[in-house]
Parts: C-alpha cells; structure tokens; sequence
C-alpha cells in the first residue's frame, strides 16, 4: 500500500535488500532505481460504487482452456522474455485478453532442474519483470538458479503487462500534503484524489473493474501452465503474499511449494489494516530514534535529543518546504516527500544510518537526500519520468480493500490513529483516501484464507516489519491449516533478504519441500 509496503510497497520501491542497496547508493549521489515491497506513498487518488463481490475462495474459477507454451525471446543480461495472454475477465473466457510480461533466468543445471521458481515483489504495482532483471542473480543463491528457472512477471495492469495509466506525470500531486494537517492541506488532498480517480476511470474504462488481486492468481495459474509446470512454485514477498494465499484459496492441489515472507492479512478491513500499519511503523520510527539518541556517531544524533530534533523538522517542513540545492531542477521537499523518506528506509535496518544522514542534511537547509530516497515510492525514475506503480497501486488497492466512500471518514481514522501513532497517525489514516472516489466498486470483502487441501505452506514473519505486523503473519498461520511460520527476529520488512536462517529455511523449502521445525525463530 501506499504507506505500508504492503505493502511499497514499496518499492525499488522495492523490497527489503533491494531497498538497502538503493538507499545506500543514494547516499552516494546515485539515483538509480529501488525494486520494491509497497508504497507508503501520500498521493491523491480515486472514487467507487459500493456493490462488494464474495471472496476469491467462493467463487470456483471456470475452467478454462490451457494456454499455449509462453515463446521465450533473448532480452539481454542472459534473460528470455515472453508474453501470455490471459482473459480481461474470468467470467467471460472467450472475450477480450490482457497481456502479461515474463521474464525468466534458466536453471545453469538443466539436468537436474525442477521447474520455475515464479516470484513476486509486491507493492501492489511493483514489476516481477523489473525485480527479476535487476537482483535475482544477487539474492538467490547458486542451488537455486542450478534447479529452477526463476520467472517474474508484471501482474495486469503494471509496468510491461497491459497497464492502468491515470496520468502523465505526478509532478502536480506530489506536493499536496499527504497527513492532511490543515483544513487547507485536507481540502487540496481531497480535490486531488477525486481528480485523480476520475481521470483514472476517464483514461481505463475497460480495464479498471478487472485489476483485482483475485484476478491476479487465476492469471498466475494461466502462468504455471503456459511455464509448463503441473504444480506451482512461488515466492511472494509484502503484497506478493495476498497474491500466494488467494492462489491457495482457489488452487490448493496446484501448489507444489508456496513461501510467502512478510505476510498480508486477508480477514483486516481496510481501517484496521493501516491502523495497525501506523503503530507498525510508528515502533520503527521509535526504535530508529532511539538507537541514534544511544549512538553519538549518529548523523542526526542532535545532542543526543533525535525525536524532539525530528519533531521540529518535519513542523519546519510543514510549514515552510526545504529546497534541494544539491539536485537539478528539483522540487523543495514538503510533507509528503520528506514523509515518504523516512517510511521508505523504515523498510530496513540498513537504511538507517542513510536516513540520519539525510535528516541532518534536511536540517541544515538541503532536503535533496531526502528526496532521493522517497523518489522509489512515487515510482519516478532518474530522468524525471514516471512508472505507473501509483496508478496501479490505487487500482489494485481500491479493489482489494473496501474502504469509506465518506470522505469525513478519513479525518475520523485521523484521530483515532493518531492517539495509537502520534507521528505516522495521519499519514496512514489517508493513506487510501482515493478509494472514497474510485469509479469502479471493490472487488473482496474481507475474510481468512482457508484453502484445505493445500500442502505446507510457508510463512516469514519479522518482528520488527512496519509493514506486514508481524501478528499478521501469526493470524495467517492461524488461519490456514497447513501453514508453517518461521519468526525473524528484527527490524525491517521480510526477511530473506538479511537473514541467513530465513534464507536457508525458505531454500530447503522450495529445494526439497522440507518443512522447518515448528516455532523456528531465527536471529542471525
């Protein structure tokens, strides 16, 4: 989500390592692009009807024709590329098609190869495709590229798939204060996401009712037959993990293994799910300022007095936007960037020394580190262009999660939030403010997923996520029957990427099936 991660999701916009490594390039002068667990973006967005469909597990899919074997193409790097097609809509197989791109690095052991290894970053609105290309040499280990073909793909509606494009550029949006401070910054939030979800209806008329996460399993299940595999074998990061459990909600015999690390819980509605966020990422926020105030050598260290110091930086901010003299015709940094900033390197443990630095820069007059590291959230890339990562963050999240068609709502979960996190209170509150707008209805009702018949499951908790609370994935434990769950101990959101145990354990998994002991904690 926005916000959360759920979520950057967000995202090279990325997820967990991809994260560091771009925050700490950043900090370097490099603006090159993160990869992605969910956006904690504060941008206008959208409208909708109020008409909710069942759950995903309650309506059977149609059985639907084999796809043809996906033609793979050289694209560069040791990478093939292909496409597959699968329907608009689900209930009318025979109509209109949406395009979905692949990518794939195959298995270096053909031999001993033991199918596709299908992976998913999250967001929603991150790119497989993008996620595949730039780190899966990086973070997979050599007996997993030996074994599988690792796939990634762009769900429908993002980036190389059939797109859901709202507008040209966010240049206009980006200013307009995400927590809605004033009743000035409510006003100019509220106008800007209801122009944002009517041009998004305006532009995807076609499309916009056909972007939802339940359509993205059943086309991830066209994917494994078109891959030519008779089981599926998956990965799903953040927002990838609601992807996994609807998958195992509507195909339980086609799992062959299913890791999900940095778990989304399906039964939350939308105002417990960014208030749990806001305490979620409100405790990292402390844990962050409170490990600088006990370390001198931190950049933002202030006397040893970081949150008050915060505090009055981010009232400065509001007040008066700081400039960015180290970047190229660049907007000041306002609320929302500089809030954007600091839940982006939340997202890691890593990225706290970068964010310290770039406070201490903020504070001294240049907010362009700032800007730097919020930039993957909003999906802008270094040539000033836009990915449509916001586009199909809103579509996706307006359909998943049914939220207030009351605009007055908002302001209510502002207060109540705000006496849980006083800090990030508001900006989660308002995090899905489009979807009062969005012009198509939601798709879900909120409800856990069950799917019997389904083999072990994998689960990665992490204690210290701020944005898939750790009690989310104990609740999805809870819920499926055949679920495993490996708690990380620490900071950060998921946890292959910094944690050898978790890695180890998610490898044997997706190896050889083999399941962990039951309350596997790991700490290193």
């Amino acid at each position: 989500m926005r916000s959360s991660c759920l979520g950057s999701t967000s995202h090279w916009k990325l997820f967990a390592v991809s994260l560091v490594a771009t925050l700490i390039a950043t900090a370097c002068g490099s603006t090159a692009p993160l990869l992605s667990p969910t956006p904690t973006s504060a941008l206008p967005a959208s409208a909708a009807p109020s008409v909710i469909a069942a759950p995903p597990a309650a309506t059977p899919p149609p059985t639907l024709a084999a796809p043809p074997p996906v033609s793979w193409t050289d694209c560069g790097g040791g990478f093939e590329c292909g496409t597959v097609d699968v329907p608009r809509d689900y209930a009318d197989p025979l109509g209109p098609v949406v395009r979905l791109a692949l990518i794939r690095l195959e298995a270096s052991d053909p031999a001993h190869r033991i199918g596709s290894l299908v992976v998913n970053p999250g967001g929603p609105g991150e790119s497989g495709v993008d996620f595949v290309r730039q780190v899966a040499t990086a973070i997979f280990p050599t007996e997993i590229r030996a074994r599988f073909d690792i796939v990634g793909f762009d769900p429908r509606g993002v980036g190389s798939s059939t797109p859901v494009h709202c507008l040209d550029t966010l240049d206009h949006f980006v200013p307009l204060d995400a927590t809605a401070a004033t009743r000035a910054g409510l006003a100019d939030l509220l106008g800007g996401a209801k122009a944002f979800a009517q041009q998004c209806g305006e532009r995807n008329a076609d499309l916009l009712a056909h972007l939802s996460t339940a359509d993205v399993a059943r086309d991830l299940d066209q994917i494994r037959a078109a891959l030519g595999d008779e089981q599926l074998t998956y990965l799903g990061f953040s927002y990838g993990t609601l992807i996994g459990e609807d998958y195992a909600s509507l195909f339980p015999t086609h799992i062959r293994a299913l890791a999900l690390d940095g778990v989304v819980d399906p039964s939350l509605g939308e105002a417990a799910l960014r208030q749990d966020q806001a305490v979620a990422f409100e405790g990292a926020l402390d844990r962050f300022l409170a490990d600088c105030a006990a370390h001198p050598s931190c950049a933002f260290y202030s006397g040893g007095r970081p949150g008050p110091a915060f505090d009055a930086l981010m009232r400065q901010i509001e007040r008066h936007p700081v400039a960015t003299p180290s970047l190229t015709n660049r907007e000041p940094v306002g609320p929302t960037q500089a809030w954007d900033a600091v839940t982006q390197a939340l997202y890691a443990r890593a990225a706290w020394p970068v964010l310290a630095e770039a406070l201490a820069q903020a504070q001294d007059g240049d907010g362009s580190l700032l800007l730097l590291i919020g930039d993957p959230l909003r999906g802008r890339n270094s040539d000033g262009s836009y990915s449509n990562l916001i586009d199909a963050y809103d579509a996706v999240t307006c359909l998943d999660w049914p939220s207030p068609r009351d605009p007055a709502a908002y302001s209510a979960m502002a207060s109540r939030f705000t006496a849980a996190a006083p800090r990030v209170g508001r900006l989660l509150a308002f995090n899905d403010v489009e979807c009062a707008y969005w012009p198509v209805p939601p798709a879900r009702l909120p409800a856990p997923v069950a799917a019997p018949g389904a083999p072990p499951i994998l689960l990665v908790g992490s204690t210290g996520d701020p944005a898939t609370p750790y009690a989310w994935a104990q609740a999805v434990a809870r819920q499926l029957s055949s679920a495993v769950l490996v708690t990380r101990v620490g900071e950060g959101h998921t946890g292959y990427l910094v944690s050898a145990c978790v890695r180890g354990a998610i490898d044997a998994y997706l190896l050889d099936r083999s399941v962990p002991a039951v309350g596997l904690r790991c700490t290193h």
